[in-house]
């Protein structure tokens, strides 16, 4: 099996600037192309700036894929997380741009071991250690292998996949094979973090991706649909827990210690074993305020939210109902309650019954719940409920004191760099977040 090469969505607009570092040459055309270029969306197609050329797709090829490269401007990144912002990114390999939802949306397309050596680098530091790095290539690629025969499969099916369920007083929804029928995968958190040559240039990335090229977990043969999150909070969560009902038996409740810490029950499905838990801070792989450690899986973007393993939230009243009015779409009046009505086996709320004076809805699953509780994304949705200061049966303030940063299935990100600052090799670390794998060199 030779080297895949995959198709990765950037970004999308009206109007897009980009620069060819390099001679490209634009498919159906003699003509090479280099330098600053401007496309436009002109009824329904891209209009390139100064060439009478309209079509609804224009695919770049470099005439050197070491040598050439391009460079996008404005690339959003972090989309609807607290650290959104835009930059401008490079890139090696092809340029395709297409009409997308009456948008032109910018896709590279390039090999999966070079996507992936940005991919290392921009979802943590690049001085992360060698084991960590070479780990996290190996997930990286597994997830990535594992989407696109999904991707695959359902087509081949012609299934209509259902990630929404909605009654009157229940919402149900997960963030997980919003198909991209364009494109493998997205540049951004929702698929995995890529931001093209940028930040890609650290020998010890290099290094990790190409000593485990081709290497991915598998699991009774088949690739594993690997995972990984910030910060786990001390329990690692179930797959079906946050996305759709199938059972991964890899990714399973991992404690993120040695062993289980004392005085604690870690069964965080019963409401009474997650109070302690969470008002607490067991000790965990992923419990440091090491900032060496950090460093090694934050960049400095990342560096915006300061509390990883335990952290509080508070909201005014009218703060609270205002933001899931906008947030949700419905208007519950008055906030009267936040009732826990499930949780995971990290402690992760998966459903959530939220009481107004106007209306009741339970919703889930934990991204939909993170989303309808902040400006962006809740760090995660591991967390207990307290009111204050009641008048009328009205709480004036509700506190939020929660756990971990992200879904916190699979991999722990801070968890895993601890493990590597103390000297666990990169299969070890593989085998304590994901049970029962295999490291199988495919390609």
């Amino acid at each position: 099996m030779k080297t895949p090469e995959i198709a990765v969505g950037i970004m999308s607009s009206n109007k897009i600037e980009f620069i060819l570092e390099g001679k490209f040459r634009l498919k159906g055309h003699k003509n090479l192309w280099e330098g600053p270029q401007v496309v436009e969306l002109d009824k329904g197609m891209i209009k390139l700036a100064g060439d009478s050329l309209a079509n609804n797709e224009l695919h770049f090829f470099p005439l050197d894929s070491q040598s050439s490269g391009f460079e996008l401007k404005d690339v959003t990144i972090g989309v609807n997380f607290h650290w959104e912002q835009k930059e401008n990114q490079k890139f090696q390999g092809a340029l395709k741009l297409l009409v997308e939802k009456e948008k032109i949306t910018a896709i590279n397309v390039l090999s999966i071991e070079h996507y992936l050596i940005s991919v290392i680098s921009s979802e943590m530091s690049a001085n992360s250690s060698l084991d960590l790095l070479k780990a996290h290539s190996i997930i990286s690629r597994s997830w990535l292998i594992a989407q696109i025969e999904k991707q695959d499969k359902l087509s081949e099916r012609a299934e209509t996949y259902e990630s929404t369920f909605e009654t009157d007083d229940e919402y149900i929804k997960w963030y997980d094979r919003e198909d991209h029928v364009n494109f493998h995968v997205c540049a951004d958190d929702h698929c995995q973090r890529y931001q093209g040559t940028t930040r890609s240039h650290n020998p010890n990335v290099v290094k990790a991706v190409s000593e485990t090229a081709g290497v991915v977990l598998s699991y009774n043969g088949e690739i594993c649909d690997a995972r990984f999150s910030k910060c786990c909070g001390g329990i690692a969560e179930l797959f079906e827990n946050c996305w759709e009902p199938v059972n991964h038996p890899y990714l399973t409740a991992v404690i993120d210690n040695p062993s289980a810490p004392k005085g604690f029950e870690t069964d965080l499905t019963v409401e009474e074993n997650a109070v302690p838990w969470l008002k607490n801070a067991p000790e965990a792989f992923c419990n440091t305020d090491d900032k060496e450690v950090l460093k090694q899986v934050l960049n400095e973007y990342d560096w915006t939210a300061k509390d990883f393993y335990r952290w509080t939230v508070e909201y005014k009243q009218d703060e609270l109902s205002a933001l899931i009015l906008k947030r949700s779409g419905h208007d519950f009046g008055k906030i009267l309650d936040l009732i826990p009505v499930e949780r995971g086996a990290s402690g992760r709320l998966i459903k959530l019954k939220i009481v107004g004076s106007k209306k009741t809805i339970t919703v889930g699953k934990e991204l939909e719940i993170r989303r309808w509780l902040s400006e962006s994304h809740l760090y995660s949705s591991a967390f207990l409920v307290e009111k204050e200061n009641v008048v009328d049966g009205i709480p004036q303030m509700f506190i939020l004191q929660g756990a971990g940063w992200g879904h916190g299935v699979g991999l722990c990100q801070i968890g895993a760099a601890v493990m590597g600052n103390k000297g666990y090799r990169y299969d070890e670390i593989l085998h304590h977040y994901f049970k029962n794998i295999t490291l199988e060199k495919r390609y």
